[in-house]
């Protein structure tokens, strides 16, 4: 496998949603436009900010072709493809490499409780159905299944296909852990890009950069030239901009950037899903006027 290409910014990408709560295709394009012209290194589709678990496999699908379009050429599109049912991720995995997706990624099967030997029989299983670079999505705030260095170490050992993997825990540290087994790591908190980058990190993917990816690729191009001066400056950046354009908080994180994205790009992204609930029309005057303090206007593509 050639994983050079498969290192930097990539967003996780929103799903728009038009009116009807469906799936928006032309925002979705226009959203990775924005960042395609800004020089991301590619995007991770359908992951926690794109809603993935909200989806419908169909929807999803159609994520992967439309992604794997836009990308072709000009980025890597990595799809993700976790269900909590072997059968439902090998087909996703299936459909995402019939769609040119370049990788996939995949949390663990999650909600149910499992063994460590049945969640590498599923990674063994999807991995193998897609025929692609696989990236584990360590995400155990929302899943309850960490990847320890132990269990990675075993679906290294046991699917060929593994590549690396996107680390969404807490425990920073074990990025050193992962970067020595041969995986490449991408942070999941884009506020600690740069630290990450220092012991072993790849690069980051998140949804934050999605809104303003040129900071994020400031942090990868000063750190790669050895101005560290620069890159903690650019990453400072990208930290206030986190905590100002977030600030609604967590349960509103969805809703917040799509309202930056229909802000920035003049087309409606939409709506969180439900159960998620959209912005008051306070909320979302707040959420624009705050983005327009930190500097994110309108763009034109």
């Amino acid at each position: 496998m050639d994983l050079d290409r498969f290192e930097g910014l990539f967003p996780a990408a929103i799903t728009p949603m038009d009116g009807g709560g469906r799936l928006d295709e032309r925002a979705l394009e226009r959203v990775l436009e924005f960042n395609l012209q800004a020089g991301v290194q590619g995007f991770w589709l359908a992951g926690g900010t794109g809603e993935s678990v909200l989806l419908d496999d169909e929807e999803n699908m159609r994520v992967a072709t439309l992604a794997a379009a836009c990308t072709s050429g000009r980025a890597a599109s990595i799809m993700h493809v976790g269900t909590p049912t072997t059968r439902r991720s090998v087909r996703l995995a299936e459909h995402a490499a019939r769609a040119g997706a370049d990788a996939i990624c995949c949390v663990p099967p999650f909600f149910y409780s499992r063994s460590e030997d049945e969640i590498v029989e599923h990674y063994r299983a999807v991995g193998a159905a897609a025929g692609l670079p696989l990236f584990l999505y360590n995400l155990p705030g929302m899943t309850g299944v960490e990847i320890t260095v132990d269990l990675a170490r075993r679906i290294r050992d046991e699917v060929p296909q593994l590549a690396g993997l996107k680390h969404s825990s807490g425990n920073q540290p074990l990025v050193h852990d992962f970067a020595e087994m041969g995986l490449r790591c991408f942070i999941g908190n884009s506020m600690s890009m740069l630290p990450a980058m220092t012991i072993g990190a790849v690069g980051c993917v998140d949804g934050p950069p999605l809104i303003e990816p040129a900071v994020w690729l400031a942090v990868r191009d000063a750190y790669r030239q050895g101005d560290l001066p620069n890159a903690e400056a650019a990453q400072r950046r990208g930290r206030e901009l986190v905590h100002a354009v977030f600030a609604l908080g967590g349960d509103r994180y969805l809703a917040s950037i799509k309202a930056v994205m229909t802000h920035r790009l003049g087309v409606d992204c939409g709506d969180p899903r439900p159960p998620g609930r959209p912005l008051t029309d306070e909320e979302r005057r707040r959420v624009v006027e705050t983005a327009e303090s930190m500097g994110l206007g309108r763009v034109r593509l």
